[in-house]
């Protein structure tokens, strides 16, 4: 007998399977869905900016949260394939080399900066590690140039040797920093987020 069985991924699980029926791209949104929960760290009117922001999750999740006074802006070397609402836009580009003209068109004076992003894995701890420690360095540079005073930072970091020398560098930016590891994550994940509330 012919089987009809779709081939599943061996990632997917039922946050994969929750994304598909909220129509979000990726089962990445609950990851922001725990940290608005917890912090209430986006209000309605906000300027939001989301690096990494492909394929598209947490933009919409973001958008949803600041509602039609608010924007989001989403930065990635990707293209976000899906359709986004009024209230936000993309724009390819590198955020570890970003010219002029990407920072021209991101503008400035946000509210909060979130990064999702992740390094390309090798499957060497150590090397994700710093690799993820490069991006997170480049995103802080990006929130401590683009937040207003008071403005609140989201990054995600592969926990490593390098982990405690990026929440000093961020500690020296911001008011209060919390350390949160959502429900949603991988359970073999290295992956921690640090919440930074209050631009100096």
């Amino acid at each position: 007998m012919k089987r009809n069985a779709v081939k599943r991924n061996r990632w997917d699980d039922h946050y994969t399977e929750r994304a598909r029926k909220e129509k979000y791209p990726a089962r990445s949104v609950f990851k922001l869905q725990e940290i608005q929960r917890k912090f209430r760290l986006l209000n309605k009117g906000n300027r939001v900016l989301d690096l990494g922001c492909a394929p598209g999750s947490w933009l919409l999740y973001a958008a949803q949260l600041i509602g039609p006074r608010g924007k989001v802006v989403g930065v990635d070397l990707q293209p976000v394939k899906i359709r986004l609402p009024a209230n936000a836009t993309v724009h390819i580009g590198d955020i570890l080399a970003p010219d002029d003209t990407l920072l021209v068109n991101i503008g400035q004076d946000y509210h909060a900066v979130l990064s999702d992003m992740a390094p390309a894995t090798t499957g060497q701890k150590s090397i994700d590690a710093a690799r993820s420690y490069n991006l997170c360095q480049a995103a802080l540079d990006v929130a401590v140039r683009l937040l207003i005073p008071g403005g609140i930072f989201v990054s995600k970091i592969f926990q490593g040797a390098e982990f405690q020398a990026y929440r000093n560098e961020v500690s020296n930016v911001f008011d209060k920093l919390r350390i949160f590891k959502p429900q949603s994550s991988r359970k073999a994940s290295r992956e921690i987020f640090i919440i930074a509330i209050g631009r100096r």
